[in-house]
């Protein structure tokens, strides 16, 4: 007699276990990519906290410092202006139509400046600066750290994080404000070429409702973002190049990495910095205070 089950009874026993295995792999790939995303927020939290006690209880090299703040804010000067001034001109372009409809063309002056100001200029300078000098500054440190250049630094009793992040900290820390203010002034300048010459719109109601509506809160809030998006981009871009994996492929990655988390980052802080200021202006407007 013949003890083997149905056929029908053993596909059924094969898809019972080939579901459960499916459910077991998903939940264990979810779990170690939530172990991954753990372990590396405490890897960079602890980068972060290094960085924070070399800069407060040693000072740069001139040798190191001076490069970093020419390649950071001097070369990033073009690229952020010519930006500048498209995006004025775009945004012109992409309003001026819905504002015709209702006969408000007078107020585009107010709508691109108070865009640039508070929002674009800042966020768009920091892309460029995460694009050009995040990327470069990760590749370079990742081929670095291939060549085994950073353990030669640890070997001659330099620090590395004091001697190579740093340096790059302070310059993307403090130049990516010139770099917004830049795009604010060539966005701006963009916005009203084109809309007093092309649109046609009157150059004295431009400038008037621009400076009716645009106040100096506005301006505080793109400055004020840009220091934390230069710190995002400075510690994020150090930290993919210091935990860079072998080869040329490994500083590709830390190089792409690079650019695409610090690019998320800014957007999360941005969204954290919008709601924050935008309680404490409610609040001190509420209060009757005269603001600036």
């Amino acid at each position: 007699m013949s003890s083997s089950l149905p056929s029908y009874s053993r596909r059924q026993i094969s898809t019972g276990a080939t579901w459960r295995e499916s459910v077991y792999d998903w939940f264990c790939n979810w779990g170690e990519l939530a172990i991954e995303v753990m372990t590396t927020l405490g890897d960079m939290a602890q980068f972060t906290w290094q960085v924070m006690v070399w800069l407060f209880t040693a000072k740069p090299c001139k040798g190191t410092i001076l490069p970093n703040f020419y390649h950071v804010g001097v070369l990033s000067l073009p690229v952020v202006a010519l930006t500048g001034t498209f995006i004025g001109m775009v945004l012109a372009v992409q309003s001026y139509e819905q504002f015709k409809n209702i006969g408000m063309q007078s107020r585009l002056g107010a709508v691109i400046n108070m865009s640039l100001v508070r929002e674009l200029g800042p966020v768009l300078a920091a892309t460029m600066l995460s694009g050009r000098v995040g990327s470069a500054m990760a590749a370079v440190l990742g081929t670095m750290r291939v060549t085994e250049q950073i353990d030669a630094l640890t070997s001659m009793g330099a620090n590395p994080i004091h001697y190579l992040v740093v340096p790059r900290f302070l310059a993307c820390l403090l130049l990516i404000p010139a770099l917004t203010i830049m795009a604010d002034f060539m966005g701006i300048v963009g916005g009203y070429f084109f809309s007093t010459t092309v649109l046609d719109i009157d150059h004295y109601q431009y400038l008037n409702n621009s400076r009716r509506f645009v106040r100096g809160w506005d301006f505080f809030m793109g400055i004020f973002k840009s220091f934390f998006f230069g710190a995002t981009i400075a510690i994020v871009s150090c930290y993919r190049g210091f935990h860079c994996q072998a080869g040329a492929e490994g500083v590709g990655r830390a190089a792409t990495a690079a650019f695409v988390i610090s690019f998320v980052v800014i957007l999360i802080v941005d969204l954290m910095l919008n709601i924050l200021l935008d309680a404490t202006h409610a609040a001190i407007w509420s209060s009757g205070a005269k603001l600036i």
